[in-house]
């Protein structure tokens, strides 16, 4: 059993880095549009290709964070006893991979994201409502620095350094100053999904 379970993780972590491989084409190109679109004025696009690609890196990093902890349980020696878990967290993972497949898509979906017709505005309402239950407060919060890093690049702002996140503020004031722009973000974003009209999930 510990043989088959550690051939099954093999081939998970295999499936995971190609999955990387396809996603980082796709998150370059999200980056891309998400420029794109600023310089265009469209910051609504540009915010929703900068959620996607934060959505899909952060299933990533988490389904590979699982496979290492796997990984760590098929070597105990008591493995007997933590079997039932590791073949679990095998099938997660494998649903993590679809869910990513199947709501995200490749790289012809990424380009709906700039689309104007009607199919293109399906498409962006779908993905904004899907990720508006999927995604923490923090990790909106880095996606709209992300945004505003971008958009000091494409007015021409030269940044010394690329910006980081989350950074410690230099002084409680520049603290407080931070906290109130995530919280005052926060609001504003539980307000859009209050007025968002329901609807199904994309996909089962």
């Amino acid at each position: 059993m510990r043989v088959r379970a550690i051939l099954d993780m093999k081939n998970q972590r295999d499936k995971l880095h190609q999955y990387q491989k396809r996603i980082t084409v796709i998150t370059d190109r999200e980056t891309d549009i998400a420029k794109e679109c600023l310089a265009r004025g469209e910051k609504s696009k540009a915010l929703l290709a900068l959620r996607r690609k934060k959505f899909q890196q952060t299933l990533l990093a988490k389904t590979d964070g699982q496979l290492e902890t796997l990984e760590q349980l098929t070597s105990n020696v008591e493995f007997a006893l933590v079997q039932k878990d590791v073949m679990y967290g095998l099938q997660q993972g494998t649903a993590v991979l679809k869910q990513i497949h199947s709501e995200m898509g490749g790289i012809e979906h990424v380009e709906k994201l700039m689309g104007e017709n009607e199919d293109a505005r399906a498409y962006q309402r779908e993905i904004s409502e899907m990720l508006g239950g999927k995604m923490s407060n923090q990790d909106e919060d880095e996606v709209e620095d992300e945004l505003e890093a971008l958009e000091g690049q494409v007015q021409g702002v030269k940044h010394s350094e690329p910006v980081a996140y989350p950074s410690a503020p230099d002084t409680p004031l520049q603290a407080g100053a931070e906290d109130a722009k995530r919280k005052e973000r926060a609001k504003a974003r539980a307000r859009e999904q209050a007025q968002a009209p329901s609807s199904e999930p994309m996909l089962a």
